[in-house]
């Protein structure tokens, strides 16, 4: 735009100052020899005229080559900017290991700051923002967030990522992913959502398809399968081993154990209940309570006493004591002294 103007400025003076001199100074002629080769008469006014026209040459070359760096300077700040936008849309999606590679010196102070921080938006923040991809992930973690599901996948985030998995969440929860869908393809999903997956999964799944996916087993969704063991409604019929090697999946405290027998203590046959603690007390001590505890509530006293009788005097103590008042003929619920 300014070369234009000062094209037309110059072309107008260059007419003047010729104009002038043909007009008011000399109309004559003048010979040039250059090299030794006489040219052909030129007018004066011409001869003077020509440096300002190789003047304006001149600066027209000058400012073509700064506007032209100009122009690459500005394109590595569009660039930038560009790069300063993809930066916050990934601190927005919560990417890990960000790193953007910045050729301004401001935008790398920005884009560093941006690339290690933690950014939220916050509700008052407009999806209509001015910035198409800005405005175009705002709107999404705002469906997300009301429970819509979203296409991720052109953002390439991992499956541990919070919107993936909340995303995930919404499909399974508006039917758009079955149990299945999620637990047979774990390598594609974060545990988190296949324990929380497994909770709902258990509570009517055959005993075949609760073994299959058994590694996102929780204590929560144990808890549920062993509710339904000999149930009235969704009845779950399973041996001891069965249990046994669910129970091996978990790290269950002696505090668990107790809770197991006592959710047993409502729907498990007697027999089977007795013989499924007292194998997983010879595997382990810290069971022994939860034996204990299930000879007891069975009013099984002997073999109780049993092992109390051959245990040091510092072990067992709330079971002797209910021993002890047991023999007194005074009886008391089990269950007040775990």
């Amino acid at each position: 735009m300014y070369i234009k103007r000062y094209t037309i400025s110059a072309f107008i003076l260059i007419v003047l100052v010729g104009w002038y001199v043909y007009a008011f100074i000399t109309q004559e002629s003048a010979n040039i020899i250059l090299f030794g080769v006489e040219l052909p008469s030129i007018s004066i006014a011409i001869l003077v005229i020509v440096p300002l026209i190789v003047l304006y040459i001149a600066t027209v070359a000058h400012m073509s080559f700064y506007a032209l760096l100009g122009s690459f300077k500005l394109r590595k700040y569009d660039k930038d900017y560009e790069k300063i936008v993809d930066a916050i849309v990934d601190a927005y999606l919560g990417k890990e290991n960000r790193s953007h590679s910045f050729k301004t010196e401001r935008y790398k102070l920005l884009g560093a700051l941006v690339d290690n921080a933690a950014i939220l938006p916050n509700g008052g923040l407009d999806s209509n923002i001015d910035n198409s991809k800005v405005s175009e992930v705002l709107t999404i973690i705002n469906k997300i967030k009301c429970g819509e599901s979203v296409e991720l996948k052109k953002y390439s985030l991992p499956s541990f990522n919070k919107f993936v998995i909340q995303n995930t969440r919404n499909k399974y929860k508006n039917g758009e992913l079955t149990h299945e869908d999620i637990l047979s393809n774990m390598s594609k999903h974060d545990d988190s959502l296949g324990r929380e997956v497994y909770v709902d999964f258990v509570k009517d799944a055959p005993l075949n398809a609760i073994e299959k996916y058994k590694s996102s087993l929780t204590k929560e969704s144990l808890f549920v399968i062993l509710s339904r063991v000999n149930a009235d409604e969704n009845t779950l019929e399973i041996s001891n081993d069965s249990l046994i090697s669910l129970f091996s999946n978990l790290d269950l405290t002696s505090d668990d154990y107790m809770k197991v027998s006592q959710v047993l203590s409502k729907t498990m046959v007697p027999d089977q209940r007795i013989i499924l603690f007292e194998t997983l007390s010879t595997k382990d001590d810290k069971i022994m309570e939860a034996y204990l505890y299930t000879l007891f509530d069975l009013e099984m006293l002997a073999p109780a006493q049993e092992i109390l009788d051959n245990s040091q005097d510092n072990d067992y103590t709330y079971f002797k004591a209910y021993s002890s008042l047991r023999e007194c003929g005074k009886y008391f619920d089990i269950n007040l002294f775990l």
